[in-house]
């Protein structure tokens, strides 16, 4: 009789355990605001009133405060953090009075006060520690004053100006949920997750703003000294501040008026964010919208005068996406849908519950696209509340989901293809459906992350395209597998079972399983895995085309032929053909080949390359084979004839690279290895005499030499402070090369930076040093000027006139070396050169816009400065020929994004003095001047530098 009253006992105790476990609950939190705008110091005062439900199981010892506004704080944020990885610095090196901060906290619960403890790792979260504990299903009043310093508008909210857009602005709770606290920074990338509750927010500003807000607008009253009386309010909440009613006027940052000014009093029930904006100009336009259930909905948008043309529809575009997402998911809940045109820190917009901030459109299709899928977002966010910061795709992808159903149902109001007759050639190359394009090359890149990965983990590229493209793209795999009517009730049993609450992904399965009848476990798995959704196979068909195209890349093969075109001193003009296969996503057998005839030298030059490259682990690890060769002419020669004999030479290049995969998605370091074979032949020129006959004979051999050389290269391309160093080991006949080079960039708190380049080699004889071991490897030495044409042994950059001493293009140099910009080739033995060892530091900087003479010219110019000191072994030793540092410095000039520079040497050490002197004897400083042409060393990421493959 016991042990059943026992077992009973224990059966009952863990039925009510599993009840409890899975009964669903969510906190709730009812605010009252009252807040008054102070548009000179573009501040924020105002009092918040809390009503906390605990409905969890739980008893409370605490509560997490967001106090976002404290990511503008300074830059030691998440926030600051993030847009540095993203490759923004505007906040990073923004002025104080750009930045942002909440103060002024004082916390009562329950007429208590209530003491804030710091979070151990962000500024924009407090802890506040309750008076008593708040036990399962009680309820504490929670209040406190706040000061707010609007930021200038770097991400969603703060002014621009006078414009006001006032978002994630007051003190609010995280959320306690089942899976307990989730306390967050702010971040540009990564949403929100915010718990439900009514609002009643009074705003009080001058009256010459127009205000658009979340909800409903239920009292508007204007008063003169409404400031005034706000004012008293506020003196009494922070008396250490000075009692300014009392003084005959107000100083500049007080919020005392000289205009009239108005409060308003929004309401809204069910929301689980208040967002409001505020403007002098807005053009305001409003209108009603009757659902299919009969209920009215107030329809409004507000913009600027300059945007009115493209704004013109915007009524309808809203309505018709009400309309849509209402059949879609469910009807819309809410009594007022708006839409806000503001400048904001992107493009794009962004969406509050009732309301969304849009950021100026160049477009009537571009503002549809942008307002369907912000106004959709009240659904997907905003009544299915989900934790958008843990699982953005839930929010971001779905929501893309039902963009594309828009689109393709035909619903739009402007027709998305009304400029395709317009199309300009080189568009119609570009891909069709651009999310496709990027998300095609980050799975050939193994680059992608999986569609289940947190908004703060996610590189910026995969952010955009998985979370959104990706996982529309799944949802419309799970509608095909299951069929659109069931899968539509499926979607509209989520809605009806989880708005106004906080849904997780197994939520959203359990759902579509109970509706659908079916396991669809597989399916779900696929949002932690990466790679391409699976679908058909399509076979590839091989097809030409001219120039290059990334257009339907899926589908062909591409052979692309095009001109080439190329010129040096030599061969003059070069014509000819370039066949090659390069397009993206990049095919793993890739090849071109350019033939080129040479209207100087009247020979057949050209170049060519095939490589096979695989990717053989993730994030970018991958290895490449190649094998490239080119042949043009290097020098010619003129004999006592008048007859002009031009040399050639020609390389075949064997290669292997080995591309280390990053540490995780979001690093920007890239670390590789790579070994190369140069094998060169290169025609000379000989003088021989005929004893017999008593002629000179000039033939014109050719020598044969190899060169073997291994790579190790470390970069960060951190848009702060990015780094490149490499490791250089180079072996040839007789002899050993050992260099390190590495360049530290430091950026400018306003704008540009120093360019800090650290050189050092070593020059080691393999066996005897001897005189014609020293002249056979000349070329090789350690220059302490930037090598000429000559010393590029390895044919690696592009010279014009490779081996000129006269003449503009003996002026050209090379980056490598000790890299000194003054020329000392006039003679046979040049300053500075080595086959010992050589220590060089090169510093370039930019210099300020507002000390730049040539930002009067039309066409910008960055003119920088330059400075260059080193030492080498010779300046050492007994009776050397120079001190033992010797430096020059001067201006530069860059083209073409740093392809082509122009060196201007003004100051230098006195050997360089001396030897000018000796060796130039007018028109000095013109041909001093030198220039490098690198294109060698051109990036895409030089111009879109946070492209992702």
């Amino acid at each position: 009789m016991k042990k059943t009253i026992l077992l009973t006992v224990l059966f009952s105790f863990c039925f009510s355990a599993i009840f409890c476990q899975t009964k669903y609950w969510q906190q709730q939190v009812n605010y009252t605001i009252d807040v008054t705008l102070n548009d000179t110091a573009h501040t924020l005062d105002g009092y918040v009133k809390m009503d906390y439900y605990n409905n969890s199981p739980d008893t409370l010892f605490f509560i997490w405060i967001h106090a976002w506004p404290n990511a503008y704080k300074n830059d030691r944020t998440a926030f600051s953090d993030q847009l540095l990885q993203n490759g923004r610095t505007d906040f990073y090196f923004s002025n104080e009075d750009k930045r942002g901060y909440i103060n002024r906290l004082d916390f009562k619960v329950n007429g208590q006060l209530a003491p804030l403890q710091d979070h151990p790792e962000h500024q924009d979260i407090f802890k506040l520690l309750l008076p008593q504990p708040l036990t399962p299903h009680s309820t504490a009043k929670i209040e406190t004053p706040f000061h707010l310093k609007l930021p200038y508008n770097f991400s969603r909210g703060g002014h621009v100006g006078q414009a006001y857009q006032i978002t994630q602005w007051y003190p609010k709770p995280a959320v306690y949920d089942r899976k307990g606290w989730h306390a967050m920074p702010y971040l540009d990338q990564g949403e929100f997750y915010s718990e439900f509750g009514n609002y009643e927010v009074q705003i009080t500003l001058p009256a010459n703003y127009v205000v658009a807000a979340t909800g409903e607008l239920v009292s508007e009253t204007t008063s003169p000294v409404g400031l005034k009386t706000k004012f008293v309010q506020q003196v009494i909440i922070t008396p250490k501040h000075p009692p300014f009613l009392k003084k005959k006027k107000a100083p500049d940052n007080s919020i005392l008026s000289a205009t009239n000014t108005k409060t308003l009093v929004y309401k809204q029930a069910n929301v689980h964010d208040f967002a409001w904006f505020a403007d002098k100009s807005f053009i305001v336009k409003k209108d009603s919208l009757q659902l299919p259930s009969g209920r009215a909905i107030q329809v409004a948008t507000y913009y600027q005068p300059g945007q009115a043309d493209i704004w013109k529809n915007s009524l309808q575009y809203i309505k018709q996406a009400v309309i849509t997402r209402s059949s879609f998911l469910g009807e819309y809940p809410y009594s007022t849908v708006t839409a806000v045109e503001v400048e904001m820190g992107f493009d794009g917009g962004m969406e509050y519950p009732t309301i969304t901030s849009i950021s100026p459109v160049k477009s009537s299709a571009a503002l549809e696209s942008v307002l369907e899928h912000e106004v959709g977002h009240n659904w997907n966010y905003g009544i299915l509340a989900t934790n958008e910061r843990m699982h953005p795709w839930m929010d971001e992808g779905i929501n893309t989901y039902y963009d594309n159903r828009y689109y393709s149902a035909g619903k739009n109001i402007v027709p998305q293809n009304e400029d395709a007759r317009n199309r300009r050639y080189l568009e119609s190359r570009m891909p069709a459906d651009h999310d496709q394009f990027i998300a095609a090359n980050l799975y050939d890149s193994k680059k992608d992350q999986p569609i289940e990965t947190e908004s703060q983990n996610f590189n910026e590229t995969n952010y955009n395209t998985i979370a959104y493209y990706k996982t529309g793209k799944w949802m419309e795999m799970l509608e095909e597998h299951l069929g659109r009517a069931i899968f539509d009730s499926c979607m509209h049993t989520y809605y009806q079972r989880w708005q106004f609450k906080h849904p997780y992904p197994e939520d959203l399965q359990k759902v579509f399983e109970e509706v659908s009848g079916k396991d669809l476990g597989a399916d779900f798995t696929l949002l932690n895995k990466k790679g391409q959704l699976p679908q058909k196979a399509v076979k590839k068909d091989i097809k030409f085309a001219s120039l290059f195209s990334f257009n339907n890349t899926d589908k062909h093969h591409y052979v692309f032929v095009a001109p080439a075109i190329g010129t040096n001193i030599y061969d003059k003009l070069m014509m000819g053909v370039l066949i090659h296969n390069y397009t993206l996503p990049a095919e793993k057998f890739q090849f071109f080949l350019a033939p080129m005839y040479a209207t100087g030298s009247r020979q057949l030059n050209g170049l060519g390359r095939i490589s096979y490259h695989w990717y053989n682990g993730s994030n970018g690890a991958n290895t490449a084979i190649s094998f490239s060769g080119e042949t043009f002419s290097n020098d010619s020669f003129t004999d006592s004839a008048g007859n002009k004999k031009t040399f050639r030479f020609s390389k075949l290049v064997p290669s292997v690279k080995y591309t280390f995969r990053r540490k995780n998605a979001l690093s920007t370091t890239t670390k590789f290895i790579q070994w190369k074979t140069f094998l060169i032949e290169e025609q000379g020129l000989l003088f021989t005499k005929d004893t017999v006959q008593q002629q000179n004979i000039i033939t014109y051999p050719t020598a044969s030499r190899y060169l073997n050389q291994l790579r190790f290269v470390l970069a960060n391309s951190r848009v702060l402070y990015p780094y490149n160093t490499e490791l250089l080991t180079e072996q040839g006949e007789g002899f050993l090369r050992l260099a390190f080079t590495g360049n530290y960039y430091f950026n400018y708190a306003k704008e540009g930076g120093l360019n800090l380049r650290l050189f050092a080699g070593k020059f080691i004889y393999l066996g005897d040093k001897t005189y014609l071991k020293q002249f056979e490897t000349d070329a090789y030495h350690l220059n302490m000027s930037g090598p000429k044409g000559y010393e590029d042994y390895t044919y690696s950059n592009y010279f014009a006139g490779r081996n000129e001493f006269n003449g503009w293009a003996s002026q050209q140099i090379m980056n490598r070396d000790g890299f000194f910009k003054v020329r000392t080739d006039f003679l046979s033995s040049k300053v500075g050169k080595t086959d010992n060892w050589l220590m060089a530091a090169n510093f370039t900087t930019d210099i300020p816009k507002a000390i730049n003479i040539l930002q009067l010219l039309p066409v910008k110019i960055p003119l920088k400065a330059f400075v260059d000191v080193g030492t080498y072994a010779e300046s050492w030793q007994k009776n050397a020929a120079t001190g033992r540092f010797i430096y020059d410095a001067g201006l530069q000039l860059s083209f073409f994004k740093d392809v082509v520079q122009v060196y201007v040497p003004l100051l230098y050490s006195k050997v360089y003095r001396d030897y000018f002197k000796s060796t130039i004897p007018e028109k000095r400083f013109l041909k001093n001047i030198s220039f490098s042409i690198d294109i060698q060393n051109f990036s895409l990421k030089k111009v879109v530098p946070q492209i992702a493959f």
